[in-house]
Order: structure tokens, then C-alpha cells, then sequence
């Protein structure tokens, strides 16, 4: 069994890199652990014990760099983190090796659609998914009913997405990019809404485990583990018809018992340490079907339990 290896995790400052670092510490798969960000200032430099600041990918010299490091240190598995970052390596179809390390990311169609909320939804809607309806913002003269939601096409994470009740707020929020806005159906949350981490392997093993959250400063500040068929069903039939190889998350919000989905990030996502400490350790099995070997599985009934989101301090 290929163990000991050599791994970097680029884009480590945030809540997702800094949660691969605490699991990939305490992996037996870890004989050194490397991350690289274009900031010193969070706490990656205190999880990550071989922790450097490196180039923006808009950098012509980020990619001739980043290959630099790899050799000097021997890099096994790079795994990047920061959704810029893995727009760039999908654009430039470096999604296999860099260098002689092996990529850990979702496969290509996964990328795609996930990016691009418009691309989203035309997948959805041609699937057969039940979606939101989802419109561009440029091709809007007006809005019949409110509220909406308007969200980044491209953009990742919970800046970006307003809840838009009357005509006067979609234009002063699309005022200087209308272009890069997409408006949504709101969906009411009363049924609950839920984050979804899903992997399949190359052979086609599909794993997925459900959480009921609550948002709190736009991440998933509280959440419980539920058992539902129906969504489970769903996100069997998702990861078939978008070819995923690797680990996703899908969100999605129950309307009369139908699981809508309304988004798909397609990374690892800041709910991926919680998975593991409950057996789902998608990280791991993304590393173990990279090497093509058997995956483990830790997993074991844990419906009803719960997780809470924390702070924790650093000082140097």
C-alpha cells in the first residue's frame, strides 16, 4: 500500500484548506504536509507545518512556480482548494498531473457545471432535475414576483447572493455587473435546507451522506445528520449523470417533500471535517482512489448527530 506521501493543498487559508489540514495531519496517508496561499494572514500557517505564500494564478510565472515546488519537495498529490485557483486548472486541462504529482479535484463536467449557477441549471433542467428556475439578470427588463434571489454566475460562497424584494434592489445590486448576475426562484427554507457532500469513485462506487444545516454568517454554522431516501436517490442519479469522479457538495431545499437542488459546488466544501469525524471521509477516499487502491470505510450510523461551527485562536 503507497503510504507516506508527500502532499500540498494550494489555497490552504481558508475554512476548506484549513479543515483538509487538520484531517490530512492525523491521516497514516501524510508523511509531509505542505500548503501554499497568496496571504500569510490566517491561520493555515499554524495548522500547516510546511506552510509558504505563494503567486496568484494570474501570475505568469503561478503555474512555472508552482511546478518549481513540486519538484524541490518532492510533491506527491496536490490538492487545490481556492475555487480561482481551480477554475484555472480546469480551464487549462491540468486536472490529471502538474508536474509528477497527481491532481485530486472533481472530474471536468463536474467543474463546468458547478462554476457557472446558469450552466447549473441548464444541466438540472435537461436532466430531468428539479430545479429553481434560473434566469440571466442581463436578459431581465423586469420582475412579476418577489422576493428573488440574485447570485454571482461565477462567484463562490455567500457574498455575493442577496435575497431581492423589489425592483429598486436588483438594480442597485447589478448596478456596476449585470452581466455576472443570475436570478433565482426563492425557494422557502420551512421544509429545511440541506448540504449534501457526494462522491463517487472511478468504478463507480457512490457515497454520499446529508446534513440538515443552518447558515450562520453564510456558512453552515449548525447542522444534524438526516437520513432521506429521496434525496439520497437524487444524488445517486446526479453523480451518474454528471460523470463525477471525486467529492462535490449539493445544496438543495425540500418543497413538498421535493428535494430541489440550487446549487453545486464542485470542490470539497467547508462541511468536509465535520463529514469525517462522522465516518464520511470523502478527503481520504478521494487520495485512495487516486492511487487505485481499495477505499476504507469508516462510515457508520450516525443519523440525529450534530455539529457546530467554532473559532479557535492563534497567536505568534
Amino acid at each position: 500500500m503507497n503510504k507516506g506521501l508527500n502532499i500540498l493543498v494550494t489555497g490552504c487559508g481558508g475554512d476548506i484548506g484549513q479543515s483538509l489540514g487538520k484531517i490530512l495531519l492525523k491521516s497514516d496517508y501524510t508523511k509531509t504536509l505542505y500548503g501554499i496561499d497568496i496571504s500569510d494572514k490566517n491561520a493555515a500557517q499554524f495548522i500547516y507545518p510546511n506552510f509558504s505564500v505563494g503567486l496568484r494564478f494570474t501570475d505568469e510565472s503561478y503555474l512555472h512556480q508552482l511546478k518549481t515546488f513540486i519538484k524541490n519537495n518532492s510533491i506527491d498529490i496536490v490538492i487545490p482548494i481556492a475555487e480561482p485557483e481551480l477554475r484555472y486548472f480546469s480551464e487549462q486541462n491540468i486536472l490529471d498531473t502538474i508536474g509528477s504529482a497527481k491532481m485530486i479535484t472533481a472530474s471536468s463536467k463536474a467543474l463546468e457545471v458547478g462554476f457557472d449557477k446558469y450552466k447549473t441549471a441548464q444541466f438540472l433542467k435537461a436532466e430531468g432535475f428539479p430545479f429553481p428556475k434560473t434566469q440571466l439578470a442581463q436578459d431581465l427588463k423586469t420582475l412579476e414576483l418577489f422576493p428573488v434571489i440574485l447570485k454571482s454566475r461565477t462567484g463562490s460562497g455567500s457574498k455575493d447572493i442577496h435575497k431581492i424584494n423589489s425592483m429598486e434592489e436588483f438594480s442597485f445590486y447589478t448596478r456596476n455587473n449585470v452581466e455576472d448576475y443570475v436570478v433565482q426562484e426563492h425557494i422557502t427554507d420551512k421544509n429545511g435546507e440541506f448540504t449534501c457532500g457526494l462522491f463517487r469513485s472511478s468504478k463507480g462506487e457512490i457515497r454520499s451522506q446529508i446534513f440538515k444545516r443552518e447558515l450562520l454568517s453564510g456558512y453552515s454554522g449548525y447542522g444534524e445528520v438526516v437520513e432521506n431516501k429521496t434525496i439520497t436517490s437524487l444524488l445517486e442519479e446526479l453523480a451518474v449523470k454528471i460523470d463525477l469522479v471525486g467529492s462535490i457538495n449539493v445544496q438543495l431545499r425540500l418543497t413538498e417533500s421535493l428535494p430541489m437542488i440550487f446549487e453545486i459546488n464542485p470542490r470539497f466544501s467547508s462541511t468536509v471535517l465535520f463529514r469525517h469525524l462522522f465516518g464520511f471521509e470523502d478527503l481520504i477516499w478521494s487520495i485512495e482512489d487516486r492511487l487505485g487502491l481499495e477505499l476504507s470505510d469508516n462510515r457508520k450510523n450516525v443519523v440525529g448527530r450534530k455539529f457546530y461551527k467554532g473559532y479557535e485562536e492563534y497567536t505568534n
